[in-house]
């Protein structure tokens, strides 16, 4: 949850039981049936939910209200028989998050407006209930393009020589062509993806839906991590943040790579533009700004969050993003698949069939003999054999990093003339290096275990520099694969 391959969707639990947002009148109530009494036998200390809550000890990793629309179309209309889920966790005084419920919903056969057929689990280690638990976490790990329209308008309203072009054009090499392949290979209709994982051929539904909340600025990851509460202002700070999970790798060196490109960007904009005035008397800049939000996001032009453009910390706030999306945030996601889903067990991309209920057959099996039948149910829940194969062969090669790749903070010799931007462009060189050594230290500190995790591998998906082939470390500069 905090430095696997997503670690960005957990969030503090503000609300107990966990509330939903959809429309009742379209699908019925919808909040959460987990109750104190399933959670708190697994509170540390005789903790109560009262406390929990208040001591920013509870966190929800929330698949609900996003998949609940289209559950019926799903498990109707293809191979895939899911849930919607809810998996609470608590964070214990050594840093580490225990799950304490996974609540998997459906929604009734009678229609979405009748709400939903709930069943709340609870951790179990032996006989029928350690088995339904393990189950249960696999439903909850099959249901676990954002730089194009920077590209174009880049290319289209920023000349080669413009400042801005130079400082974003490292963090656009070959976006595009993936991007083509991957709509011809990958997400086409019948094509891999929508054979392969949940949930099948509506995965560009589902996306088309989740994209009408996406706030550009809510991708900076100082924002996003207050968003979710995981992050609190905290004046005494170096960063002005403090983590309510300290011990959390995607953050904590997220952070890192965050504010040293942010700096990099500054230093760089405040050479080129004096003042707030050059922004905004800047036709190229304007013009690129301008495509951006009412071409390259035209059904969210609308929106308030964008920015004016009027001034230079609106376009370092701009610039840094965009930078982090193309390379740390890609990184961070992509790059660990192979090495965290590679064995399928581990990471379900889809299930074949829904949870075993008593009175079946099945149950009466896993009852009666576990260590036996367990097998046999759990392959039998998972994609098959070839979904397998063809799943492991497809995360091999999106996690592979090439032979030609090119890191964050690495740069053509003659990419400018100008001196000034060159010796930003060192100091960020220097940070990125400080980072690595820091990140090897903390991996080493057998205090932080979520960094290495019960099978010990290193949390390395943010170390800047990387390796050919399967390394499991490296930020590319740009979303080329």
């Amino acid at each position: 949850m905090v430095a696997g391959v997503n670690p960005i969707l957990i969030r503090l639990l503000k609300e107990f039981p966990p509330a939903s947002k959809l429309n009742p009148e379209l699908y019925g109530h919808q909040h959460s049936s987990i109750t104190k009494q399933d959670i708190e036998n697994n509170l540390q200390g005789h903790m109560t939910v009262e406390d929990a809550l208040k001591n920013n000890r509870l966190f929800i990793l929330d698949h609900h209200d996003t998949v609940m629309p289209h559950l019926s179309k799903i498990n109707k209309d293809t191979s895939t028989k899911t849930y919607a889920s809810r998996t609470l966790f608590f964070l214990k005084n050594d840093d580490r998050l225990k799950p304490v419920a996974i609540e998997l919903s459906l929604p009734y056969e009678k229609g979405d407006k009748f709400g939903v057929d709930r069943k709340v689990y609870t951790p179990a280690e032996k006989r029928v209930e350690g088995c339904i638990w393990q189950l249960a976490k696999a439903y909850v790990a099959v249901v676990d393009t954002v730089i194009e329209p920077f590209v174009i308008a880049t290319n289209r309203q920023l000349s080669v020589v413009h400042p801005i072009y130079k400082l974003l054009h490292p963090h656009f090499r070959d976006t595009m062509t993936i991007n083509a392949l991957a709509r011809e290979i990958l997400v086409n209709v019948d094509r891999l993806v929508k054979k392969t994982f949940y949930p099948q051929k509506y995965s560009m539904e589902m996306s088309s839906e989740i994209y009408k909340s996406w706030n550009f600025l809510e991708q900076a990851l100082p924002k996003d991590l207050k968003k979710k509460g995981i992050a609190v202002d905290d004046k005494n700070s170096l960063t002005g943040l403090r983590l309510l999970i300290k011990d959390y790798p995607y953050a904590v060196d997220g952070l890192k790579i965050w504010f040293a490109i942010e700096e990099w960007v500054r230093d760089y904009c405040f050479f080129y533009y004096k003042t707030d005035k050059m922004v905004q008397e800047d036709p190229e800049l304007q013009a690129w700004w301008k495509e951006l939000k009412e071409v390259g996001h035209g059904d969210l032009k609308h929106e308030p969050w964008w920015l004016e453009m009027q001034n230079r910390e609106e376009l370092i706030e701009s610039c840094t993003i965009i930078i982090w999306i193309a390379s740390a945030l890609h990184a961070a996601v992509n790059f660990g698949q192979y090495a965290y889903g590679g064995y399928s067990p581990n990471r379900p991309t889809l299930s074949r069939r829904f949870m075993l209920e008593k009175g079946t057959r099945e149950y009466a099996e896993l009852e009666k003999n576990p260590e036996k039948a367990f097998p046999k149910a759990f392959f039998e829940t998972i994609a098959s054999k070839i979904q397998c194969l063809v799943g492991i062969n497809l995360v091999e090669v999106l996690s592979k990093h090439a032979s030609d790749e090119v890191y964050l903070g690495q740069q053509d010799p003659d990419w400018t003339t100008d001196e000034k931007p060159v010796e930003y462009f060192k100091a960020f060189q220097v940070r990125l290096a400080e980072i690595e050594k820091e990140i090897i230290s903390m991996n080493e500190d057998k205090k932080l275990m979520n960094r290495v995790g019960p099978v010990k591998v290193p949390y390395t998906l943010l170390f800047p520099t990387g390796e050919v082939g399967l390394s499991g470390m490296g930020i590319p500069n740009s979303i080329s694969i």
